[in-house]
């Protein structure tokens, strides 16, 4: 390797590193973003607190309150709306590879019921595989990263007092305003989504992505 090339690389990888630092940045911007807008809702903050409660008393630490519970928060503040869209549930998702009975998940649907009456789904990931035809998954953010539309795949939890986000994706299209397919399930099933969920009528303000 010649020194032009040896420094043309170099620089490449200092790009390259410089982008991906950036990118994080952002990403941490809009976690501390929806931190925020969470806290501002005292609905599910208290949704919050009850799962906590009810996850802990079970020894069940990698669970999530997911999918609409943070993407519509997200997409009802991007809109400007002085009413919150009301959600038709309430996702929770855990991992347990050693619990994949669905009476389970009732049996924690039930618990959280009786601390707060709310449309509770719980669903253990560690099984969610067999009925998507997948391979097994491994954890929540793998089960999340075959969801058809990438912003629905995050989640958020209490930890020591604090709010915790994670997600299957990068969060910049959410905050965009996409709905963006996830090539790891099939484009009719995506498409069907869209046009049950109406979320062009709810968000007029959203752009579907369909590209791999």
């Amino acid at each position: 390797m010649t020194f032009f090339h040896f420094v043309k690389n170099k620089t490449w990888l200092q790009l390259l590193q410089q982008l991906l630092k950036e990118r994080r940045a952002l990403n941490c911007k809009h976690q501390r973003q929806i931190t925020e807008w969470l806290y501002q809702d005292p609905s599910r903050v208290r949704a919050l607190e009850v799962a906590e409660q009810v996850m802990q008393a079970q020894g069940i630490k990698d669970y999530l309150l997911a999918a609409g519970f943070v993407r519509n928060l997200v997409w009802d503040k991007l809109h400007s709306k002085e009413l919150i869209t009301s959600l038709s549930d309430i996702d929770v998702i855990y991992y347990e590879a050693n619990e994949l009975s669905e009476d389970k998940d009732k049996s924690l649907e039930a618990m959280l019921n009786e601390q707060l009456r709310l449309p509770w789904s719980v669903k253990n990931q560690a099984r969610m595989h067999i009925r998507n035809g997948d391979n097994p998954y491994v954890s929540i953010i793998d089960a999340m990263s075959y969801w058809p539309e990438k912003e629905t795949a995050i989640g958020v939890r209490l930890e020591n007092n604090e709010i915790v986000v994670q997600s299957a994706f990068d969060l910049q299209s959410l905050f965009s305003l996409e709905v963006t397919y996830n090539p790891k399930r099939s484009l009719s099933a995506f498409n069907q989504r869209v046009k049950s969920k109406h979320w062009l009528l709810t968000y007029p303000k959203l752009t579907v992505i369909c590209s791999h």
